[in-house]
């Protein structure tokens, strides 16, 4: 007589949502620190979508074509580190224990960790949405350019959680508006609306019509939905994925720190532990009898996504071999484009291209100079996609063979995002994480502001995001000091890992491009000048010394009597200078520094060779704050600069009234001499 199998029983989904509850509370008690509330309050939320939805794979977090979800309102992050335990993915509970401890992969804002599919750093709020908006946007593109009938290898969504904060951050305005435009329907945002911040109830602060406001972004929004209802959430989510023209608003209503019977509904759950006592209560409230940081067998079975999440990634797996048997070109393209391989002769075209630039020995301003760079190198990068905030003419960011994307066309490579300084550098970090393209994007130096902390993210996660920065100093000229970016420069260099360059001609602008399309580390920006500056004569030597930060432009014919150390506009009058003080038996020599995080790099026998510690009369020209620069002139040097802003009058003008003129460079080095 054959045994009988009994069916397995799955559990109901609000003990399954009550697993990351129970963790979540846990943790932060732990911790003494974090933030409960909203991984309560979006608990059921969460098993819906993880569950039924989102398409991933446990086994492999690279897995291409998987969805990507991204959690905006990042003080949650113990929702995402429950979500990614208890689902399967390579994060013990052992490091569930030791969330926001020294060395633990369970930060208190998640950080950007590819191997454990924790897709961007989240916590400056409307930071993740926007990072969402580039990811979809990078979708839309590169499904755009590699499907074909009947081979969707290109076919994935965006998930992203946030919430009232995230709202409230100008950025979420700016990216969800562009993402409208763009009609990017496989983008899916759900909003935690539980009418709690930090402060309190929001609607002393914030009473926006929310639905009103994506309605006229033209989003699909689906409005009321019981964001502790399992089938109400999954009947929101059928609709939106319906969709896929707009981008879709799931607006939930939610209680924040959901089973905790005393403070649920309150900010007491947002940012600070429960307490024992609460603890114990919202257990009871919850019927949760396990111990701490335990998941019963059978609620662990339920959640782990292996096996499902494998058949997934074999399926597509089966679509893609037949894709590249039919399409072996365009496989082999996406292949390299994901995997951010540049083309095998990436090398030797690129030093054919910068030979070339070289040889025309024009004298133009730098921005032309990089929108030369991208002539030449845009060609053999069908990944570079760019755009400008406004300032494609100014900027010059859109090369020959640009193609405008829209939101009917999504094949082309240029994007137009409007003034949306922040919201551009944000959705660009999103394009790179995302992988297949390399982001680049346009404004003036002086905007950077307004993209502050975008850029940095970018450089806290060591993503390759390009920014051309124009208009670089007192030469925009008349427009004045509130367009003037005295202190950028210096500020950009301060931000660890972020390459910076201000190049002096064509041939720097170039080699500056090249390194920040080689660069995989970290994001790079291009300093560039509105107006022209000569082309400097070099030999192959110091062409190739470019690339190492700093190097001698000119020198005397023995040990220097003096160095003058320059970058950007400021290298032609060190250079005139040089050329008068020569004259007049001075042995000169000329450094020019167009990114002094590379040159910093080099071995101390390099940096010796450039600048003798013997040499101790320097002087360093640049027009921006001299903050920066003393440890390269010394305590005997000096530092031409600019420690004020600037006026409003011709640039010509205003190099001369602030000190950039020959004879003021002559005049100090004759001080120090």
């Amino acid at each position: 007589m054959s045994q009988q199998i009994k069916p397995v029983v799955r559990p109901a989904r609000r003990e399954l949502a009550n697993a990351i509850r129970a963790l979540s509370m846990d943790a932060v008690q732990a911790a003494n620190s974090g933030h409960p509330g909203a991984p309560m309050g979006m608990a059921d939320i969460a098993e819906v979508l993880w569950n039924d939805y989102l398409k991933h794979n446990p086994g492999n977090a690279r897995w291409t074509n998987r969805d990507r979800f991204l959690l905006s309102n990042g003080h949650a992050s113990m929702l995402l580190y429950s979500l990614l335990h208890l689902s399967g993915y390579d994060l013990s509970l052992e490091e569930i224990k030791n969330f926001r401890q020294f060395g633990s992969r369970t930060a208190g804002h998640p950080e950007y960790d590819p191997e454990l599919s924790i897709e961007t750093t989240t916590g400056p709020l409307g930071q993740g949405i926007s990072n969402a908006v580039g990811m979809a946007l990078a979708e839309k593109m590169l499904a755009a350019q590699f499907n074909r009938p009947g081979f969707d290898v290109v076919d994935h969504r965006t998930w992203v959680f946030l919430g009232d904060g995230c709202l409230m951050e100008g950025i979420s305005h700016e990216a969800c508006s562009l993402a409208g435009t763009l009609q990017l329907g496989k983008l899916v945002a759900i909003y935690d609306d539980n009418n709690i911040s930090i402060d309190g109830e929001v609607g002393g602060w914030f009473t926006d019509d929310t639905v009103k406001r994506f309605e006229a972004y033209g989003w699909q929004v689906i409005a009321d939905v019981d964001g502790h209802d399992s089938n109400a959430i999954a009947a929101a989510f059928d609709q939106a994925t319906a969709d896929t023209s707009r981008p879709t608003l799931i607006c939930c209503k939610t209680i924040i720190g959901f089973g905790a019977p005393n403070k649920q509904g309150t900010a007491a759950t947002h940012g600070a532990p429960l307490g024992d006592e609460e603890i114990a209560a919202a257990r009871a409230e919850l019927g949760w009898q396990a111990a701490p940081f335990e998941i019963a067998d059978d609620i662990s079975a339920a959640w782990n996504g292996h096996a499902r999440g494998a058949a997934e990634e074999q399926a597509w797996q089966k679509c893609f071999d037949e894709y590249a048997a039919t399409h072996p070109q365009l496989a082999a393209e996406l292949q390299r484009r994901q995997n951010r391989l540049l083309p095998a002769d990436w090398p030797e075209f690129a030093t054919k291209a910068i030979a070339e630039i070289d040889a025309a020995g024009k004298s133009i301003a730098t921005r032309q100079a990089s929108l030369l760079a991208l002539n030449a190198f845009a060609p053999k990068l069908p990944e570079l996609v760019g755009g400008s905030a406004d300032l494609t003419g100014s900027n010059l960011t859109r090369h020959a063979t640009s193609s405008v994307v829209t939101g009917d066309d999504a094949r082309g490579n240029y994007l137009y995002f409007g003034v949306r300084e922040f919201g551009m550098s944000a959705i660009c970090n999103g394009i790179a994480l995302h992988s297949g393209c390399i982001p680049y994007s346009g404004t003036f130096l002086t905007f950077s502001d307004y993209a502050r902390n975008a850029l940095r993210m970018a450089a806290l996660m060591r993503i390759q995001n390009i920014f051309v920065y124009t208009h670089d100093s007192i030469g925009l000229g008349e427009d004045g000091p509130t367009h003037q970016p005295v202190e950028h420069t210096a500020s950009l260099r301060l931000m660890p890992n972020m390459r910076v360059w201000r190049p002096c001609d064509t041939v720097e602008t170039a080699i500056a491009w090249r390194d920040a399309i080689e660069r995989r580390d970290g994001p790079t920006s291009l300093v560039l000048t509105r107006q022209s500056l000569p082309h400097q004569q070099r030999d192959a030597t110091q062409i190739n010394a470019i690339a190492r930060g700093g190097y001698i432009l000119r020198d005397s014919a023995g040990q220097p009597d003096l160095i003058l150390i320059a970058t950007g506009s400021e290298v032609a009058l060190a250079m005139d200078a040089a050329a008068k003080l020569a004259s007049d038996g001075v042995a000169v020599r000329v450094v020019s520094m167009p990114c002094t995080d590379l040159f910093d790099a080099q071995s101390n026998e390099y940096r010796e060779q450039v600048l003798p510690v013997a040499v101790t009369v320097r002087v360093v020209i640049e027009a921006g704050v001299t903050a920066t620069w003393w440890r390269y002139a010394g305590s005997v040097g000096r530092v031409i600069g600019m420690d004020c802003f600037g006026e409003s009058a011709p640039a010509d003008e205003l190099f001369k009234h602030f000190g950039f003129a020959t004879e003021n460079v002559v005049k100090v080095a004759r001080e120090l001499l």
